[in-house]
């Protein structure tokens, strides 16, 4: 699965392919893994409250690549990555 950002020790990725919706991204964090929504929501697993909060203001300041993302990987395209929170 391509890492498409980092920071703060997280790693954001997102499959290559057309059989995951609705549209989504995953996070880890040490033993932590999560799934989340676009607007930086956890759909699926667990993940520090912190690291949420800094996941959700990534993704929000971040949507627009994050759907541009998404529809390479739907067409099974090379992902670009994306500028990590600072």
């Amino acid at each position: 699965m391509p890492t498409i950002s980092m920071f703060y020790g997280v790693l954001i990725q997102m499959y290559n392919n057309n059989e995951h919706n609705p549209p989504h991204f995953h996070a880890i964090y040490g033993e932590f893994k999560a799934t989340f929504n676009f607007d930086g929501e956890v759909i699926e697993g667990s993940f520090p409250k912190k690291k949420q909060k800094l996941i959700a203001a990534w993704a929000v300041l971040h949507e627009d690549e994050l759907n541009a993302n998404w529809q390479l990987a739907m067409s099974g395209e090379t992902l670009y990555k994306i500028e990590p929170l600072k």
